[in-house]
């Protein structure tokens, strides 16, 4: 999702010290969002300095450092900007305007930087950071606006760089329809297969760029349709040419030109955000994000009774229940599936009358009794919600799996290329038929598959699956015709050979899609990593065949919510905390993930979902996360050997962290007989896993704070690089790939902002 520039991760930090960038500004791309976040650092870092009463001579030569590192930077970057101008008149007065905004902040903060040959820095006589903080905030928003303008501006440029592109393609493609010779086809294809390379190129770049995983997902589609299309055209057009008057050659030949049109509008569509006649684009729903949306709702009960009527949750389970019937009407749902997803359908509402009875009387009568009886509702709701969740997943991915096997062998393939070679029209008909009762099963699987996938982006996948399917199935229909009417056709023997292939390199793709969506469900990725580190028999504790797995049941389950939510909530801080480092490869931050994940999955455990189905997973997943608290706070002892402030604090919470893990360690691993005392056991690992977790939550601010005062005492500001005049051409210049590389303007932007590096003072 586009969020403004203050909105970003790594510029937020900036809101703190009044700094923000124009919020009309909208940054899409993370070239763009990157290449601020040091900008932000280090001016954040000059507004929060400590105003101390005596400030010594390193102190003052650092500040000065900042100030003219960030002056220095921001002048070749407005070099950069300048050039870009002058080569772009379309942006040209934007582009300069934005230029000079920056070049005068940046002045202004060396200006008011420049204290280090002062002997009283905080003179009336002479105006500095000391003396006006709010010059310097305003400078700095200033410097902050005007830059990202610069970067939006530049990346307006490779958007019109993909725009023209694509022109070109289209220009090309239509010279090639027209083509009635060979020699004329072969030298126009030479030309549209160069510009359709760079198209890649340019795309390729693009979706990686891209900040919104559903865009991205949708440009992925886009691009494997001209991929793939791009061989499709060559054989279907070679075939049209050599035989001219063939109604099945030219069908063919239309339906590749046709799907790639389509495909390059969408890429158009997603590199400007835009559709066509300003309409806007309807977001497929899922089963999946039906029953998700609906379990927030219901949960937030728990905080809140009067945030949402009952008539809002009961049309929310409707849509749902509407939705399930694409699995009960199906004539490819077994028997067995269809009758228990109409079950838990009756159940599902059952449950929320009861929920919305319980509710209503708890909005009227606040007492215990009462809320111990709505959270018993809620979590009898949710939990119905997951088993039908987990009905249709089995479901699809049943059926998927059986369709999948089952035409492994592509003999329907392969007894049209034999038939259509011998030149019988009558068998080729057959098969025909049966593919095409072939690519039916193959789309319902596709719609099914998209109830469950689990993310926007598998959706987005499952869809390009489905219209593949279906666009390929007629097109192998037209090629087998037109090789059943021309047997000794060479080039019509290809053309069906190509159209195949996309067909059964499709079918490999849906069994690795397939893979990914049950991935998702089990937990072992999607939105959220969850840690894998389960017991494996033989592997670890030998008592462990002898246990019997125990499951907590409704109420269990209902009396560790409230702590299960609070050690949902610490994963977040955690999580927050570690995206606020700038060096995501620390020995601290990734021992600070890995535990965040591990207390994820054990949170997940306390709403029956996840990875660790039984109460000895749980306990095993504990031992790991005490095992990785260990390894952690011998990477703070490590780190206390490198600074001088806050060493003793620190010494001190790693010796508490490794109590506190030993103590969760010994509870984890210590036996307990019945269902009482098993519960009491989990209760405990809970309960001393959030404390670690609330500990974690308060070092890795700690951590981040000692490191940056660690660098800033050792100077580690870094030379900017020279200047080279190469770097302010613009692609729209560019005649190779090699140049285009250098060309690319936000790459040669974003070079002379990356020099700006933390500083804290001291």
């Amino acid at each position: 999702m586009a969020t403004s520039p203050c909105s970003s991760s790594g510029v937020s930090s900036s809101s703190s010290s009044g700094l923000g960038a124009d919020a009309g500004l909208e940054i899409r791309t993370r070239s763009v969002e990157q290449t601020l976040v040091p900008l932000v650092s280090q001016i954040t870092t000059l507004i929060n300095h400590k105003d101390k009463p005596k400030r010594s001579d390193k102190t003052l030569q650092a500040i000065q450092r900042v100030g003219q590192a960030v002056n220095l930077a921001v002048g070749r970057f407005v070099t950069v900007g300048e050039a870009i101008a002058n080569e772009n008149h379309e942006l040209k007065e934007e582009m300069s305007v934005a230029c000079i905004e920056a070049r005068r902040a940046g002045e202004t903060i060396a200006q008011l930087t420049d204290v280090a040959s002062l002997d009283h820095p905080e003179s009336d006589s002479h105006i500095t950071i000391f003396t006006d903080k709010t010059g310097v905030v305003k400078a700095a928003r200033l410097l902050l606006s005007s830059v990202t303008k610069v970067l939006v501006l530049a990346d307006r440029i490779v958007i019109k760089q993909i725009i023209t592109s694509r022109n070109k393609v289209l220009a090309t493609m239509d010279q090639l329809e027209k083509v009635s010779s060979f020699q004329e086809f072969v030298q126009i294809f030479s030309q549209f297969g160069n510009e359709m390379v760079e198209f890649a190129h340019l795309t390729g770049d693009r979706q990686n760029d891209l900040k919104d995983e559903k865009k991205k997902a949708r440009m992925a589609a886009s691009r494997a349709v001209l991929e793939k299309c791009t061989m499709m055209l060559l054989t279907a057009s070679k075939t049209c040419l050599r035989h001219p008057d063939c109604e099945s050659a030219r069908i063919n030949k239309d339906g590749v030109f046709h799907r790639m049109r389509l495909a390059l509008e969408q890429v158009i569509e997603i590199v400007t955000d835009s559709r066509p006649n300003g309409e806007n684009e309807m977001a497929p729903i899922s089963i999946y994000s039906g029953i998700k949306e609906f379990k927030n709702k219901v949960e937030g009960l728990r905080e809140n009774l009067y945030f949402l009527s009952k008539e809002n949750l009961s049309t929310m389970l409707e849509v749902i229940l509407e939705h399930t019937e694409d699995f009960t009407d199906s004539a490819y749902t077994s028997h067995e599936h269809r009758e228990h997803i109409l079950e838990l359908s009756k159940q599902a509402k059952m449950e929320l009358e009861q929920l919305v009875s319980v509710w209503m009387q708890a909005q009227n009568q606040k007492t215990k009794d009462l809320m111990e009886d709505l959270e018993v509702a809620i979590l009898k709701t949710c939990q119905c919600m997951n088993d039908l969740k987990r009905e249709v997943h089995s479901a699809a991915t049943s059926l998927a799996a059986d369709l999948l096997k089952y035409h492994t062998d592509h003999m329907v393939l392969k007894a049209l290329k034999i038939t259509g070679v011998e030149g019988n029209l009558e068998a080729v008909a057959e098969y025909t038929c049966k593919l095409s009762e072939q690519k039916e099963q193959l789309v319902e699987m596709c719609r099914l598959l998209r109830h469950v996938s689990g993310t926007e982006p598998l959706e987005i996948t499952c869809i390009h699956a489905e219209d593949t399917f279906q666009v390929t199935g007629p097109q192998i229909i037209s090629a087998a015709e037109t090789l059943a009417l021309h047997p000794s056709s060479k080039i019509a023997k290809e053309n069906l050979e190509v159209f195949c292939e996309a067909w059964e390199s499709q079918l490999s793709d849906m069994s690795l899609l397939l893979r990914e969506i049950n991935d998702v469900f089990e937990g072992r990725r999607g939105e959220k990593r969850v840690y894998l580190s389960l017991p494996r028999p033989g592997k670890h504790n030998a008592n462990l065949k002898a246990l019997k797995p125990v499951k907590l049941d409704t109420e269990e389950q209902a009396k560790i919510a409230k702590l299960g939510l609070e050690l949902h909530l610490l994963t977040s801080d955690v999580d927050s905390e570690t995206e606020k480092w700038e060096d995501q490869e620390n020995e601290i931050v990734q021992h600070g993930q890995g535990m965040s994940s591990m207390a994820y999955s054990m949170y997940l455990f306390t709403r029956g979902e996840g990875l660790l189905k039984t109460t000895q997973d749980l306990f095993h997943q504990a031992e790991i996360f005490a095992t990785e608290g260990t390894k952690l706070a011998s990477a703070l002892h490590a780190l206390s050997d490198q600074v001088h402030d806050d060493k003793p604090l620190l010494l001190l919470e790693a010796e508490k962290l490794i109590s506190m893990c030993k103590q969760l360690q010994i509870t984890a691993k210590a036996s307990a007989q019945g269902k009482s005392a098993t519960f009491t056991k989990v209760d405990a690992c809970i309960l001393k896993t959030r404390n670690v977790m609330t500990l974690l939550c308060q070092l890795l601010p700690l951590c981040c704070k000692l490191l940056r005062k660690t660098k800033a005492g050792n100077g580690c500001l870094k030379p900017a690089p020279p200047w080279k005049e190469d770097r302010i051409r613009t692609a729209t210049n560019a005649r190779t790939p090699e140049r285009r590389v250098d060309t690319f303007g936000i790459k040669s932007l974003e070079n002379h902002v990356t020099n700006m590096t933390f500083l804290e003072s001291k």
